[in-house]
This record gives C-alpha cells, structure tokens and sequence, in this order.
C-alpha cells in the first residue's frame, strides 16, 4: 500500500527534482563528478624524473634534417595528451620548423587552443609536416603547410606573405627553425657549414621578422628558440651556440623596441630535448646514447613539455611579459 503523500513531502520533493535538473545536464554535472573523484583520489601528481624514456638510448643516425617518425624512440609532441582551453581561440600564428620536435609541439597546442596555424619546414620533411597538418585540422582549426628553406631572403619573404594570405592576418610568430650540427673542433667546421648555421638561425629570424612586422597589431606575439647553449655552451657546438647567444641578445632589443607598439617579444631556452635535430648531426654517437643523462631529472625533455610555455607566452593573459627567456631545461638551464 502506498504511503499518503503529505504537502510538505509533495514539496519537498518537488524541489529535490528542480535542484538536480539544474545542475545535472551536460558538462557541469560532468565537471562537477570529476572533481569529485579528485578531491577523494588526492592530486594529480606525476614524478617527472620517470615520466619520459631516459638513456641509454639506442644509437641512430639519420642524413638532415631527420625524421621524427622513424625516431627511437618517437618524440611526444602532445598528439595524444595535450588539451586545449581556448586561450588563443581565433588567432593566426606562423610556426617555421613546425613539422617536427618543438614547432610542431606548439603547433599542435596553438591549434587546440582555438588559433588557426601555418608551418614551413624543409621539402624533405613533407611526412612529418603532414602529420601535423591533419592534426591541426582535426582540432577544427585551419591549417597550411608552406614548404621552403629559409636561408633564402626572398623566400622568407613570401613566406609571411603566404601565411598572411591563407591565415587572413598573422599576430603570432615563432622563429622555432634551427640548425645544429656537432664538431669536435673549429677547424672542423666549414666556411659553408658556418654559413649554413647562421642563414638559419640568425638571418633567417631577422628576414621574417622584417616581413611580418608590418602585419603585427597591438596585442601581437613574437617568440624565438634560445637554447641552455646561450648560457653555457658546449665545446662542440661552437656556432650554434654563438647563434643562440645572438637569439637571447635580440629577443631582449627587440621587446624595448616593439613595447611601445604593443607588441611582446620572448624566448624560450631549452635544455636537451628528444627531436629530429640531435639523430642527424646535432650530437655525436656517443653523446646521443646518453643524451639527457647529466640534468637533475636524468633525461631528456620532449617537445610537448614545452608546449604549454609557447601557449603562455602568446595569450593574452601574459600581457606584462615581454623581453623574457623562458628556461626549460630539466634543472640545468641559467635564464
């Protein structure tokens, strides 16, 4: 036999129904439930000295610029860990070097922060920039691929002009493009292989900058690859780490200068970090075995921990940051 329902019970139940209704549809009640399981689990901690593989590596070599596809193991980029928020929703970024290791990562996060992104890479790198171009699209953002070296003014030149194009605007730029290649000694390095090195690392920044100044507004982000090396530069790289050293040196003028414009200017600083760069002539055999071992963390960086600071730097939320280097380096970097 039923129980007599009471108004006070009526009521009562009523409103229970009305509180759930409100709250239970769709991500709220979703949100709410996972901070549930949080708050009884305790925090979301992760040792970040096993988080990634450590050395000894296995040995490998391949002719530049490399693969990170057929890398061992393959670097993380983020393709399956990062997640967005929102905070570059409708911007417009050109990554150079975006096919692999640290473009690539801040490409994939730019495009799961809501910014449409274009990259250039070397023609030889078309598997890996391809990969990353259908990962932006499937992040539902718009994504263009523009093949080119950039030691070649003129090229760097319709490389803005051909980003601007298909993006619609440009307000973030990213000089990530580098060469590195290790030598037991100067006399070992050519007069090509110096050229080639600074084409890239310094002439080339400098010619898309120039480019892209004029498509710059207030509000806009300009961020270039420093390395550890600017800091404490090893013995065999020798011209990469003079061009790093000249990366921090215009990251710095460059902001006094732009600041009033509104336009912000930073670096980011890596330590070692597991790209395409180290398997094709940035370390030695030996040193690659080992790569990373001498950090406090006892292994290298990979791309994707890295991304969230490209994110960082470009929001609109670090809008007091300018002429800064953002270390990244497992314990061992000096900015």
């Amino acid at each position: 036999m039923e129980k007599s329902i009471t108004r006070r019970n009526a009521i009562g139940k009523i409103a229970t129904t009305l509180a759930v209704a409100a709250v239970a549809p769709g991500a709220l009640a979703q949100s709410s439930q996972k901070q549930n399981v949080r708050s009884m689990t305790g925090p979301d901690l992760t040792d970040p000295t096993t988080k990634y593989p450590r050395p000894p590596f296995k040995s490998q070599f391949q002719p530049f610029p490399g693969l990170a596809s057929k890398m061992e193991p393959v670097p993380d980029h983020g393709e399956k860990s990062y997640v967005g928020s929102g905070r570059l929703m409708g911007r417009k970024a050109l990554i150079t070097g975006g096919d692999s290791g640290i473009g690539r990562a801040a490409a994939i996060a730019y495009a799961r922060e809501g910014a449409d992104v274009a990259i250039n890479y070397l023609p030889e790198e078309e598997s890996d920039a391809a990969e990353v171009i259908e990962l932006i699209r499937k992040a539902g953002r718009k994504a263009f691929a523009i093949p080119g070296d950039i030691r070649n003014e003129e090229f760097c030149k319709k490389l803005v002009a051909q980003a601007v194009q298909q993006l619609g605007g440009l307000d973030i730029l990213i000089n990530n493009a580098g060469h590195q290649k290790t030598n037991e000694s100067i006399l070992d390095i050519s007069t090509e292989a110096f050229d080639r090195t600074m084409k890239t690392n310094i002439y080339a920044p400098f010619w898309i900058t120039k480019a892209a100044l004029p498509h710059l507004k207030p509000g806009s982000s300009i961020i270039g690859l420093s390395s550890v090396q600017a800091y404490d530069p090893s013995e065999n790289l020798y011209d990469y780490a003079q061009t790093k050293a000249a990366t921090t040196s215009y990251v710095k003028s460059l902001a006094k200068q732009l600041g009033p414009k509104g336009i912000r200017v930073n670096g980011v600083a890596p330590g070692p970090v597991w790209t395409a760069l180290e398997v094709s002539g940035g370390q030695t055999q030996e040193n690659l075995v080992k790569f990373g071992d001498d950090t406090p963390l006892g292994r290298p960086g990979q791309p994707a921990e890295l991304a969230s600071i490209f994110v960082q730097l470009a929001a609109n939320d670090a809008s007091f940051t300018t002429g800064h280097i953002y270390g990244a380096a497992g314990g061992s970097g000096q900015p």
